[in-house]
């Protein structure tokens, strides 16, 4: 048996330690426009002319594209005028607002909301339950109005969740021939990303977005074109209210934020309203069997613990509560991306 020397215990802490650091570099350099002006500008730039850009200290924008190079964020050439920034290619397409695959809006509101919630996680692992009411003295005891205690806050998460779609979605979509359901109800489905992705990779398919009523308003408002017809919405609470008929039922990211009897009371409603032949797809990131990992599925189950009141599963616990609610021929597809797909059937 191997002596502690034998493992590199300073480094890995010092790396774990890190990682707050290092995600504040990146959400501070998104939030004050860095890869945005660098996009915009056509040439790399002094950090002197970013600053000034920016409206920011040049000692402290120094240190921060600094900080990024170090990251790979962005790239530096010193020439005799002195060093030029320019973005790398993985910030111009995920970082950059006017990407259509940015991650912007996701990294702010882990930057000023879940960051906030997560500085009570030792308060949340002895209480087992989320952390709104001293994060943001709100009753934490409804989570979701809670989270949307705010219009602007309501609004920042619809775009995290959007762009978080963009690069996801088609994946879990595209998991399982969904071409034979073209009546289909997206739950929960806020911003309409993932509805979007849906009807563009199924054309004869229509979606509806049944979501809370002022979601819905400001889908309609912000996020999904008058002149998309395949997508309509539903206003309504799908615990409390009747779930129409429909042949296929989307549950993007749902399950996780409530406890086994809410998921079992969720998924008996949508089994009831689908008509035979017709199924449900979730998705979700799942754990493995064991709950070794990933590590990424086992740190979003503890941001469920902070924020909500679930929990990320393994396959074969979303299988027995999809059998517990009467479907059957449950399939499992995991994608090696961030999210994973499930369909049971009736």
């Amino acid at each position: 048996m191997g002596s502690t020397e034998d493992l590199d215990y300073p480094q890995i802490i010092v790396q774990y330690s890190n990682g707050f650091l290092i995600s504040k570099v990146m959400f501070t350099a998104c939030e004050l426009g860095v890869f945005d002006l660098l996009l915009e500008s056509g040439k790399p730039l002094s950090s002197d002319a970013i600053a000034a850009g920016l409206g920011a200290s040049t000692m402290g924008m120094r240190r921060l594209l600094d900080a990024c190079v170090g990251l790979k964020l962005l790239a530096v050439e010193v020439t005799q005028e002195g060093a030029l920034y320019r973005n790398t290619e993985i910030s111009n397409i995920y970082l950059t607002k006017s990407s259509p695959k940015s991650q912007y809006h996701i990294m702010m509101y882990y930057s000023n909301t879940v960051y906030l919630c997560w500085q009570y996680l030792a308060d949340a692992v002895r209480e087992g339950r989320n952390q709104y009411e001293r994060a943001f003295g709100v009753s934490s005891k409804d989570p979701f109005g809670a989270m949307y205690r705010s219009d602007e806050e309501m609004l920042k998460f619809m775009a995290g969740q959007n762009s978080v779609w963009s690069i996801c979605g088609r994946d879990v979509l595209a998991a399982f021939d969904l071409s034979p359901f073209t009546q289909i109800y997206d739950l929960g489905g806020g911003g309409g990303a993932l509805a979007q992705e849906c009807v563009s990779l199924y054309p004869n398919s229509t979606v509806t977005i049944y979501d809370l009523p002022k979601v819905v308003q400001v889908a309609k408002e912000q996020f999904v074109s008058p002149e998309e017809h395949q997508i309509t919405f539903h206003e309504g609470d799908f615990f409390n209210d009747s779930i129409p008929e429909a042949e296929l039922y989307i549950l993007s990211k749902i399950l996780h934020d409530w406890d086994d009897d809410k998921c079992k009371q969720l998924l008996a409603k949508v089994y009831n309203a689908c008509k035979p032949g017709g199924g449900v797809l979730l998705v979700e990131s799942l754990l493995n069997e064991d709950k070794s990992g990933p590590v990424e599925t086992q740190l979003y189950s503890m941001n469920m613990l902070v924020q909500t009141e679930g929990k990320e599963r393994t396959a074969a616990e979303y299988s027995k509560l999809l059998e517990a609610a009467g479907f059957g021929v449950i399939q499992v597809k995991r994608t090696g991306k961030l999210y994973d797909a499930v369909l049971g059937r009736k």
